[in-house]
């Protein structure tokens, strides 16, 4: 492990003062969380940004749609769900990200503000995802969306949404998916792994955090495809992946696995594991390591749709 100087101090930094979720009611954690982030700087710039509810599983759910300044009259379409173990995190949180990724991309990002653990559990989140899904397949063109061209993506938790959701419209005969880009995804509760056992504390994610979002969000159990994506029978027929994985990061390895299933189950898969970096580190623009990762990344995104 080479560990850059820069990243050490925002690990420190993160370390020190980001506080421990297992120790604070969820709507307190939200209001912690909500109250330390920076005003929205609504950048990089987009041609358009639309707020708007549809009809969801379990009431309204809200989306944010960004097109970015393009010369094509149809791009393709991004639906992605934001990470924050299952339990907190919102459609401004990742504002940026989603702005980067549409520009980066030249995509449509349609963000979906899912239902929030504990106060919905497994597999709430998972169903409005797939309901975005199903919105964005009968609505993208509205927007300047490509309905054949949709790639599902997400980070942390909602990188396991993703995958989940893939997973469901192969076998549901749901909207066809283009694609799956997933960022440091949280496949699974197997903290046995190398990476929780080498990287399960002082690397800002924590084996004892990841514990308690799986009993916010998956109480009574994880031995449904919804939850976990490998629980499925089989993953061949899955849309080509995009899959990044972060070094320090304790469900690291259970990310590289699956991007090994997932090829070994005949999936065209992009992976790429980011040494000496942490969870979570492509929503810290201010890290300098970040915009050159995400550029990389945003290429294999573009190559998707080669």
């Amino acid at each position: 492990m080479s560990l850059h100087p820069e990243a050490a101090s925002m690990l420190e930094a993160l370390n020190s003062g980001f506080p421990d979720v297992t120790t604070v009611p969820p709507p307190e954690l939200r209001d912690v969380i909500r109250s330390r982030r920076a005003p929205l700087q609504h950048l990089p710039a987009m041609r358009e940004v639309h707020d708007l509810t549809i009809d969801g599983p379990g009431g309204a759910l809200a989306l944010r749609i960004y097109r970015p300044e393009s010369t094509e009259p149809e791009l393709p379409v991004v639906v992605f769900a934001h990470g924050g173990g299952f339990v907190f995190c919102d459609l401004d949180s990742h504002d940026e990200f989603c702005r980067s990724m549409a520009e980066g991309v030249g995509v449509v990002v349609v963000s979906v503000d899912y239902r929030l653990a504990p106060e919905h559990r497994a597999p709430a989140a998972h169903e409005d995802m797939y309901a975005a899904l199903e919105w964005a397949a009968d609505n993208a063109t509205t927007y300047g969306g490509d309905r054949s061209r949709i790639v599902l993506a997400g980070d942390s938790a909602g990188g396991n949404l993703a995958a989940t959701v893939a997973i469901a419209a192969r076998d549901n005969g749901g909207p066809a998916v283009f694609g799956q880009a997933l960022f440091y995804p949280v496949i699974d509760d197997d903290f046995d792994t190398e990476s929780y056992r080498k990287f399960g504390s002082g690397y800002y994610n924590t084996t004892k955090a990841m514990k308690w979002y799986w009993e916010q969000y998956a109480p009574d159990g994880t031995d449904d495809a919804r939850v976990v994506p490998t629980r499925t029978g089989s993953l061949a027929g899955l849309p080509a992946a995009v899959v990044i994985t972060a070094e320090l990061d304790p469900p690291c390895s259970s990310g590289d696995d699956y991007a090994e299933r997932l090829a070994a189950a005949g999936v065209r898969v992009r992976h790429r594991r980011f040494d000496g970096l942490f969870h979570g580190f492509l929503t810290f623009p201010s890290l300098s390591l970040t915009e050159s990762a995400r550029q990389e990344i945003w290429k294999m995104m573009r190559g998707l749709f080669d």
